[in-house]
């Protein structure tokens, strides 16, 4: 049956969903607006994402994390917060098959949660690509120049370089994409040297650094796992992928095989490289900011300094255009669904990109790198990336168990039209008993049974796992309070799960994806709902203040902007039979 379309005062409309088929019914209902170029290909995809995800990081934080929490164990850190980041990357690749769209986290929350939600990760993922990409200009220039009258240094070097790349950027995402690979390309070959050239020094020298009467856990698998949870944020970089979705020759293969393939090689490079000076230098003696170089320097090797310093720049090259490349693409996202100005939904016909959005972001960028010290804002990036990785698992349940039937009615009648499968086809009416049609209304209520459990398994996974993430990290409750929230929000996580589990999957919306489904549901998603959720609880305090003035500044806009102008604001639903 048809559903009015929400008016200002329903709250209802906070979480009205995207219809599954918008792909489909944009390029058939917007004529003549251009698409987004599909010109990426599997080796695009795996320089957009390793140059995301390698950033100068890992040349600081091999000496960092095994100096106060690993030690020589540092390799089985880094393999521990690859496969959590694996997790995340698994629901990823099903959600770029299934709506290979712009939008990434956006688009996906949009369709499975709701709007409100949607609204909500788009904003925070905004703050993250700004903030992220102006931190990274900051790290290329370490020479400020300090006006008179100014509090905080400033850093016109990093400015020229938001917007040099900004400039490439507005070129082309083929032209980008293939800078992108030259660079990554020659950032690889630099961690090859220094697995090459440390594994000579190594077995010449003895591993000296395996040899600590410490052991291999000097802090034991307490001071692996945190180590592991500050290592987890360097592999953040393969969702750049999915923020491409649109732009694939062929989505679903090739997206789940360039965040499978960048996830992994960075996985392998990152142990490597941390195997390697781990053992060439006792832990403790490892210098905490040029870890790498003042290795080779202690064997006499001066000049390989020059050579790594070269990696950690190309390093953050890579590392800022990934940075900038996805939010032009999430704004025009939003700017489609009408959630911001229409303005920002414009594709250039000669490059295909979103050339006003792009400007929009790198003089944004290029400011904040110019006058701001983002170094004390950098912790809101990983609030950013964490709530749209637990969104994107939540999603993966959804699409899964309570997938969304929901269409609007010009929607669900083209749809009718091309399947023959809508709720009330005609044809299943000619018995003049009507029996035909009372088996289908009995099969109707069954499934909204079904689906409605379903949706209630999933919010109790998502709250017991609050509480039991909340008991573990808060260390003033007193310990039998504790004991009884983890016992509490593991039994509701476990119990939900068990109940999904016993419920079975929607198999007819399954069989609408021909591409990547992600393993071990539900007990893939909730776990990495819960590795982010365990994260985001040890944020700081300061950072959660600073990102919540923001989302309530986002949730304003969202109030007196987007929810009125929103492209499903005006709209009627048909609930339609799946296919």
């Amino acid at each position: 049956m048809a559903v009015g379309g929400p008016s200002w005062p329903n709250l209802q409309c906070l979480v009205r969903r995207k219809p599954a088929t918008a792909g489909w019914a944009e390029d058939a209902d917007r004529g003549g607006v251009q698409r987004l170029a599909k010109t990426l290909s599997i080796p695009h995809l795996v320089a957009i994402g390793v140059g995301s995800t390698i950033g100068a990081g890992i040349y600081v934080l091999v000496g960092t994390v095994a100096r106060e929490h690993t030690g020589p164990g540092l390799t089985l850190s880094f393999l521990i917060a690859g496969v959590a980041a694996a997790l995340s990357a698994l629901c990823y690749a099903e959600l770029s098959c299934r709506f290979p769209s712009a939008g990434s986290a956006y688009h996906y929350s949009y369709i499975c949660i709701g709007e409100s939600v949607a609204w909500l990760i788009g904003w925070a993922l905004i703050l993250e690509y700004t903030i992220g990409g102006s931190s990274v200009a900051r790290g290329m220039s370490p020479n400020l120049v300090h006006v008179k009258g100014l509090d905080t240094p400033v850093d016109p070097c990093a400015a020229i370089l938001v917007l040099i790349v900004t400039a490439l950027l507005c070129l082309g995402i083929k032209e980008s994409s293939s800078v992108e690979g030259i660079i990554t390309t020659a950032n690889i070959i630099v961690m090859l040297f220094v697995i090459c050239a440390g594994g000579w020094l190594g077995f010449r020298n003895g591993w000296v650094g395996y040899k600590v009467p410490e052991g291999y856990f000097p802090n034991g698998i307490s001071g692996v796992l945190s180590g592991s949870a500050t290592l987890f944020f360097a592999f953040i970089g393969f969702d750049t992928v999915a923020s491409t979705a649109e732009e694939v020759k062929n989505p679903r293969r090739d997206l789940p095989l360039g965040m499978g393939l960048t996830l992994s090689l960075c996985c392998f490079l990152y142990m490597m490289v941390s195997a390697v000076v781990v053992g060439l230098v006792p832990y403790h003696a490892m210098d905490p900011d040029t870890p790498i170089s003042s290795v080779f320097a202690r064997y006499g090797m001066q000049w390989a300094e020059y050579v790594v310093s070269s990696g950690a720049v190309l390093a953050l090259v890579a590392s800022l255009i990934g940075g900038i490349l996805p939010q032009p693409r999430i704004i025009m996202a939003m700017a489609r669904d009408g959630l911001l100005p229409p303005l920002f939904s414009d594709v250039n016909r000669k490059t295909q990109v979103p050339i006003l959005s792009t400007v929009l972001i790198g003089t944004c960028a290029s400011v904040l790198a110019f006058f701001m010290d983002v170094s004390q804002l950098a912790g809101m990036v990983s609030v950013g990336t964490l709530l749209a990785f637990t969104a994107v698992a939540i999603s993966v349940l959804v699409v899964r168990y309570a997938p969304p039937y929901e269409m609007p009615m010009e929607v669900a009648l083209a749809v009718a039209s091309f399947s023959g499968h809508l709720e009330h086809d005609e044809q299943n009416s000619e018995d003049p008993f009507s029996n035909v049609q009372e088996a289908l209304d009995v099969s109707e209520v069954a499934r909204e049974v079904r689906r409605q459990k379903a949706i209630g398994s999933i919010v109790l996974i998502c709250v017991g796992a609050i509480i039991l993430i909340s008991a573990v990290s808060v260390s003033f409750l007193p310990f039998y309070v504790q004991r009884i929230a983890c016992t509490v929000g593991g039994l509701a996580v476990l119990g939900s799960s068990i109940v999904l589990l016993c419920i079975g999957q929607d198999k007819k919306f399954l069989g609408q994806t021909g591409g990547f489904m992600c393993p071990l549901v539900p007990f893939l998603p909730v776990c990495c709902i819960m590795v982010n959720l365990y994260l985001l609880m040890n944020v700081g305090s300061h950072t959660w203040i600073r990102v919540s003035i923001w989302l309530v500044a986002g949730a304003l806009i969202y109030i007196f902007y987007g929810m009125k102008h929103s492209s499903l604001a005006s709209m009627a639903y048909h609930r339609i039979s799946p296919l």
